[in-house]
């Protein structure tokens, strides 16, 4: 297998020596800087050093947007959910996160102190690659989207990828991924053995304060377990 080239990044740490990295999956037409800002927000005074990893997606044509090209972790062809995802460009931005994974196993954060974070598109790639990890993360999290090729899901799964605890939220009048796709897409990772934290918020598609402090809740109860 060929060595996958390293996307280009934000980084952010909160403390000296890091021991802990989050790495934040940006949704389409977007770029790394678009969840920067709530580094601040999320942490919390006694959480240990953190470091915070915002790749920037490749750009590509997206068909739905005319071919306009644009940041994307994949193609979007069709509306409708089943068909949406691009099956190859979820694959490609699958192992281009997995070498940032390993890129931090090279600089002393294992897997299980590895969170790894997604909004809409970098969501649905998130939980693509949690489906495919045989050795477990600390945890998935996966903001206004869906699980992408839905159909084949169970296929994807490998022994293992159970283990990681799963935060989804999404927002009940979102007009780009519908609320029931991300119901949906959270129920059938219950089916399939996650243990899902599911939140549902009065809001677009689009990222709330309360959101924030429930995703801080679930972020706590991972650090106190490592």
């Amino acid at each position: 297998m060929s060595k996958t080239a390293l996307l280009e990044t934000i980084e952010r740490e909160t403390g000296p020596d890091p021991r802990w990295a989050v790495i934040w999956l940006h949704g389409l037409g977007a770029d790394g800087n678009d969840f920067v800002p709530l580094v601040p927000e999320l942490v919390r005074e006694g959480w240990p050093p953190i470091r915070f990893v915002f790749p920037h997606a490749p750009v590509r044509p997206v068909t739905i947007n005319n071919g306009v090209p644009m940041r994307a972790w994949y193609d979007i062809r069709e509306l409708d959910l089943a068909n949406r995802a691009d099956e190859q460009g979820v694959a490609e931005s699958v192992a281009q996160v997995e070498a940032l994974i390993a890129r931090e196993g090279e600089r002393g954060i294992p897997p299980s102190r590895i969170v790894l974070a997604g909004f809409s598109q970098g969501g649905a790639v998130t939980l693509a690659t949690g489906l495919r990890r045989s050795d477990p993360l600390a945890g998935l999290v996966g903001l206004s989207t869906y699980v992408p090729g839905a159909q084949g899901a169970q296929a994807a799964l490998v022994e293992g990828a159970t283990r990681q605890p799963v935060f989804m939220a999404h927002g009940s009048q979102d007009p780009v991924v519908p609320y029931m796709a991300g119901k949906q897409s959270a129920a059938l990772l219950r089916r399939m053995g996650f243990n899902v934290d599911w939140h549902v918020y009065a809001m677009p598609h689009s990222v709330c304060a309360e959101e924030v402090r429930d995703l801080g809740d679930w972020f706590a109860a991972r650090l106190a377990g490592g």
